[in-house]
């Protein structure tokens, strides 16, 4: 077959001339819009980002030990009303909706008013009616109707006159805002921490040491027009906030707080601090500090527990003999004189609690140094056998755990302070070693000082303070915090038996100064404190002085279940641990026991454990005016769930819901409250 080149070749010439005319329209184009109409793009590019938004996640809660919600994040609204909404894409039906606008918010305004009265009767019909005419007349944009709003009130004003035809329509909307909610009140406030108010960040305490868990993740949504109407939809679902299960007992806590304020406000002191911790997990089941703000007033203003490096005082004196007996300086046979109450130490005079009296005017035995609280006893031992080697003396107060830092989930946390003396001598003086022994030249925040008398009571293992024990999600573990040790062993077990029951002594022998932290029905062991402190200025001299007195110990004493410091700043006399701690310690440890709980020694369990969650319970269809059945959903859903019918929600527990006072498919009655019995599901 003939290939007719004049007929085929401009055909195919034709094609390619279309093609490259067509590529060149496309290329052409592309340029152009790049090009000459980039500023439109980028202004649409920043509207259709400005339509984009979070998906705020909810805040986790932070639960007791014993179940109870501490914080919790329950959202509240304020209501709004845009006078100058328009659809800026769609001017002709803005114009005509414009119109529609006028004519039905005229309409309604009376029954509008009327119901928003219903739902907020403090303002009148008259009152709104006001409100919303000027809001309009002056083309408000944000005008706020009602600040604070329940979830079950905000349900309730979308079905309002005029409002209920929506946002886009009528401008009136609802302003979501997560709120952080304490049902305890100010209950170990500094500890659970606080939310900054303008951006809800994490300001303190363990909001803020797990910030990142208890925030969770963020969701995205954009709006997007559909059938001219503008919708949102959710692009990224949001990932809710995990729940702190943490050690604090909300009895033992309340307790702790109303008894050391009542000792406060009785010899009108300045701070109060106590913590209670269990003995063999170091869990804190109870931590107060508290601060005068007013003449007879007490409130949580600091972590002074945490954070304050102050001088521990006679408190200190157990960890000096805990060095002169392991080191096999003294026994306690051994005696020290300490004659009428007042030594000169290298140029300086050490005194006695009853210097004044003329002293002991004896030897006094290595026990009675710790009941009587002797500083010239245990200055003496002390000095006489490391004041050539002050290094060993030091060396032997970390050996047993004093002064070494552990990791604390607090921001600002402090760290104790033990001087060791440099080689050259450059940091040390003659008098330093006898007045570090007594509790004076270093600095250790309340905290450390119950970790060491934990340890005692711990058969000498000393074990890290713990606040948090779990994580979880609807009730469900996904991590477990471990024990953490930090020393298998303080001193040598003889060690152990004589500071035992010397300390025990010091409470429970006639003589000892800290009878007043006893109890009838069991032993305790202890030792009382009191130092004076410098001012703010850092004197000594200031009128009047100012002390801190103390007491630190453990109970039952043949076999501790709980370690406890009570600190209390005052000024002034009279100043005395033994007489002003101390019954504040045995009106806490009474409670304590009365109480009568104890967890088993599984949960102290040294492990880590991550699981694996188990599917969610769906949701149920809930139908109005009915009590929907609840079982089997985390709380946020069933709270969520049954306000929507108007119920008052009460929680018990922790986990997912196991029973519901109000049965499942009974009226729901507005106002009536139903209690939620929560467990955690493999129980």
């Amino acid at each position: 077959m003939n290939f007719d080149n004049k007929r085929t070749i401009p055909r195919y010439l034709f094609i390619i001339i279309v093609l490259t005319l067509v590529g060149t329209a496309i290329i052409g184009k592309a340029a152009y819009e790049m090009l000459v109409r980039n500023s439109y793009w980028e202004a649409v590019r920043k509207r259709m980002a400005s339509q984009q938004k979070d998906i705020p996640a909810i805040r986790g809660n932070i639960y007791s030990a014993d179940g109870q919600l501490m914080v919790g994040s329950m959202p509240v609204y304020t209501l709004r009303a845009d006078f100058v909404v328009k659809d800026p894409n769609d001017p002709v039906a803005e114009k005509k909706l414009r119109v529609w606008r006028d004519s039905t918010f005229k309409a309604d305004l009376d029954s509008l008013c009327l119901g928003l009265h219903e739902l907020f009767p403090d303002l009148s019909v008259e009152g709104f009616r006001t409100k919303l005419l000027e809001g309009k007349r002056s083309g408000r944009r944000n005008l706020a109707i009602r600040h604070n709003v329940s979830y079950i009130k905000y349900k309730e004003f979308l079905k309002l006159p005029y409002v209920h035809y929506g946002r886009i329509k009528t401008g009136f909307y609802a302003e979501e805002i997560p709120q952080r909610q304490k049902p305890y009140g100010s209950m170990a406030t500094r500890t659970l921490g606080s939310l900054m108010t303008s951006n809800d960040s994490a300001r303190n305490g363990l909001e803020l040491a797990y910030d990142s868990i208890l925030r969770g993740i963020n969701g995205k949504m954009h709006r997007e027009k559909v059938r001219r109407q503008w919708m949102d939809k959710t692009d990224v679902e949001p990932v809710n906030g995990l729940d702190l299960i943490t050690t604090i007992d909300v009895g033992m806590q309340d307790a702790a707080e109303k008894i050391l304020e009542r000792k406060l406000k009785e010899i009108n002191a300045e701070i109060g601090v106590v913590v209670l911790m269990e003995v063999q997990t170091g869990d804190v089941k109870a931590i107060v500090n508290l601060t005068r703000i007013a003449p007879g007033v007490y409130a949580e203003v600091k972590n002074n527990a945490i954070t304050d490096l102050w001088e521990p005082g006679s408190t200190f004196k157990t960890a000096s003999m805990m060095v002169a007996l392991e080191d096999g300086m003294v026994t306690r046979a051994d005696g020290v004189d300490v004659g009428n109450g007042q030594w000169l130490m290298h140029g300086r005079v050490m005194k006695d609690h009853n210097w004044r009296k003329g002293g002991y005017g004896r030897k006094i035995s290595v026990d009675e140094c710790l009941m009587f609280s002797s500083n010239i006893g245990v200055s003496r031992i002390i000095d006489e056998h490391y004041h050539d080697h002050p290094e060993r003396y030091v060396d032997g107060l970390y050996r047993e755990g004093v002064g070494v830092p552990v990791d604390l989930p607090f921001p600002g946390a402090g760290k104790p302070y033990v001087r060791r003396p440099k080689p050259d001598g450059s940091n040390w003086s003659k008098t330093a070693l006898p007045w570090m022994s007594i509790g004076y030249e270093t600095q250790i925040p309340p905290i450390y000082t119950v970790m060491f008398y934990n340890a005692i009571a711990n058969n000498g293992r000393m074990v890290q303070p713990r606040f948090v024990r779990e994580i979880q999600r609807d009730g469900v573990t996904l991590k477990e915090f471990p024990v953490v040790t930090v020393k298998e062993r303080i001193c040598k077990p003889s060690t152990l038996k004589d500071i035992h029951d010397i300390l025990e002594r010091v409470v429970n022998d006639p003589h000892g100064l800290g009878k007043k932290a006893g109890c009838k029905q069991f032993k305790v062991c202890g030792k009382t404190g009191t130092a004076q402190i410098a001012d703010e200025h850092g004197s000594y001299h200031s009128s009047p002085a100012r002390y801190m007195v103390s007491f630190a110990g453990f109970y039952p004493s043949e076999a501790p279940k709980y370690s406890c410091v009570v600190c209390i700043k005052k000024s002034g006399l009279p100043a005395s641990g033994g007489g002003q701690a101390g019954p504040v310690f045995s009106e806490i440890a009474q409670f304590v026991m009365a109480k009568g709980v104890f967890r088993p020694a599984s949960a102290a369990a040294d492990s880590t454990s991550i699981f694996e969650a188990p599917e969610p319970t769906p949701i149920p269809e809930v139908e109005k005016g009915k009590v929907p059945n609840v079982q089997g959903l985390g709380a946020r859903d069933a709270v969520s769930l049954l306000e929507q019918q108007g119920l008052r929600v009460k929680l018990h527990g922790q986990g997912q819901v196991h029973s519901q006072s109000l049965p499942a498919g009974s009226a729901a009655v507005e106002g009536q409250t139903i209690a939620l019995e929560l467990k955690v599901k493999n129980e």
